[in-house]
């Protein structure tokens, strides 16, 4: 950022005439003035996103390349992921941690042959940078793309939508990315989100990102999309939000990220270990290293909205965790929400109770995600 960081201005993307001009309502998110909702309000939204298809301009999110032949090898020293044995063309989730196993951010990257794409949260994207650059820049060439903006259309209709604008993206299914071009500017395209419906996102360059959009809102499926129910959609489908569920404090066990850390990285892999925090993330792995915390998914059983930062306690009243993130879902049409509760509490089917305004509201422990993943794996 060009300015101090004592200065209050907010960043603009490069939508915001177009956020303007459709009514949204703008509020500061990761820096930048961004769309909370537009005046269809945050339930006709979320329900459109997961009836058709919805626009989400996420060009706060930070976006890099690193290149070079040891890139893959550099990258998978920072984080408890295969990175190595990546297919050219396919996508992956990853970690960065600290050196005692906190998640630093969560992030997604590509393999492009020629580079590794990768796309980091808004708020974290400076930070992730300079740790990046500082632990392996001197191994390969990392180069920010913070310039370029970043589009989402998610839904079951979105893929019928922007094939008419980019004939063949309907090819990719699931983690699965490829370069394009529209009207002469070079596109990336990946078939993934953050919304648990089928859907893409499409890193382009500024100068194109308003003609673009422009033209995806000008399919009949197609609707513009703010920041609160990009929440509530990401919420329903049980996946984290940095900063809320997950943050340098959490390590990837603890969150139940255990999926996203492949065989081969750990304790018994071909290359075990070697990223930060590693004794610490595989200990917990193996059960050598007790937990003291376990993320859980939550249903209210009485129509009481359970938010972020509600304790939550045993029947016989003892403080045994704490809500992250939670709403009153749409789709689910119940009270849903993400946090972490001692161990012994989060088996599924477990009674706890939520301490809403002095008030024992009743949740039990449920599977995410709470409305059924619709991705398209082909």
């Amino acid at each position: 950022m060009s300015h101090s960081s004592a200065s209050t201005d907010l960043l603009q993307t490069p939508l915001n005439a177009l956020h303007l001009e459709l009514g949204a309502r703008m509020v500061p998110f990761a820096g930048y003035s961004m769309p909370v909702q537009y005046p269809a309000g945050l339930m006709a939204e979320h329900h459109h996103t997961r009836a058709a298809a919805g626009l989400f301009d996420v060009s706060h999110m930070g976006q890099l390349t690193l290149s070079g032949p040891d890139a893959a090898a550099a990258f998978e020293s920072l984080m408890p992921v295969d990175v190595i044995d990546l297919p050219v063309g396919k996508q992956r989730y990853g970690l960065l941690l600290n050196d005692e196993g906190g998640i630093i951010d969560d992030l997604m990257f590509v393999n492009r042959g020629s580079d590794i794409f990768v796309i980091v949260n808004g708020a974290c994207k400076h930070g992730d940078l300079a740790h990046i650059v500082e632990r392996i820049g001197k191994r390969c060439t990392v180069e920010s793309q913070f310039d370029r903006a970043l589009l989402a259309l998610q839904g079951p209709q979105a893929v019928t939508a922007l094939q008419r604008l980019l004939p063949g993206v309907e090819k990719l299914v699931f983690m699965t990315g490829a370069a394009f071009t529209w009207n002469g500017a070079d596109l990336f395209v990946t078939r993934s989100g953050y919304t648990g419906e089928d859907g893409c996102e499409i890193s382009l360059p500024a100068a194109s990102a308003d003609a673009f959009a422009r033209a995806l809102l000008a399919q009949p499926e197609v609707k513009p999309i703010g920041l609160g129910a990009r929440n509530s959609l990401r919420l329903e489908a049980g996946l984290c939000l940095y900063g809320n569920d997950i943050d340098t404090t959490t390590t990837p066990v603890e969150a139940t990220l255990n999926w996203a850390m492949q065989k081969v990285r750990r304790t018994g892999g071909a290359r075990a270990g070697g990223f930060p925090g590693a004794a610490r993330v595989l200990g917990q792995l193996d059960g050598t290293e007790a937990l003291t915390r376990k993320r859980v998914g939550l249903v209210a059983l009485e129509r009481v909205p359970v938010r972020e930062h509600v304790e939550l306690q045993s029947l016989d009243g003892q403080k045994i965790g704490e809500v992250t993130s939670g709403l009153l879902g749409p789709t689910a049409d119940k009270p849903v929400a993400i946090g972490y509760v001692a161990p012994g509490f989060a088996a599924i089917g477990t009674r706890v109770n939520a301490l809403v305004r002095g008030k024992a509201v009743p949740m039990e422990v449920a599977p995410m995600p709470f409305v059924p993943n619709r991705y398209f794996r082909g």
